[in-house]
């Protein structure tokens, strides 16, 4: 796989995680307008990043290995 490969896969990464958040913060949101509690935490949010492994350990050694992850 290229480099440039590589670099997309990362990207495509990062846009379903930013799709994601952008879901649970509207879910809190709107939640907030009614009174309710949040349905997501910081460690939600942060759980996407090791999902999507897109966290800077995890991109150092995709690109560095050449593998998908």
């Amino acid at each position: 796989m290229t480099p440039e490969q590589m670099s997309a896969l990362v990207s495509a990464r990062v846009a379903r995680a930013l799709i994601r958040a952008m879901g649970m913060q509207a879910q809190n949101m709107q939640r907030a307008a009614v009174g309710s509690s949040m349905a997501y935490d910081d460690a939600a949010f942060f759980a996407l990043i090791d999902e999507e492994c897109i966290g800077e350990n995890s991109v150092i050694q995709y690109l560095s290995q050449g593998e998908y992850l």
